[in-house]
């Protein structure tokens, strides 16, 4: 889970649930794709969290391991505002 501060809290804005459901929070990304948008990923197999750049590639397999068979599928779960 992304932690922030009371100071923080501010500078955030929630976004709107669709009922449809907007494919760019719901989207599983592979080890190794290319992030969609800068911000947090979350790991949908041990809940670890990273950050990536929009264009970078996510966390490899032998960056990203678990001990059992979980598989490793990254979902955004906070997008950053940039102007590029």
């Amino acid at each position: 889970m992304a932690l922030v501060t009371e100071e923080t809290v501010m500078h955030l804005s929630k976004a709107r649930a669709s009922l449809l459901g907007d494919v760019e929070w719901n989207k599983l990304h592979v080890p190794g794709e290319s992030a969609p948008a800068s911000g947090i990923y979350r790991c949908e197999g041990c809940g670890d969290e990273t950050i990536s750049l929009k264009g970078a590639r996510l966390p490899l397999h032998d960056e990203h391991k678990h001990r059992d068979a979980r598989k490793v599928q990254w979902r955004l779960i906070v997008k950053a505002q940039t102007k590029f």
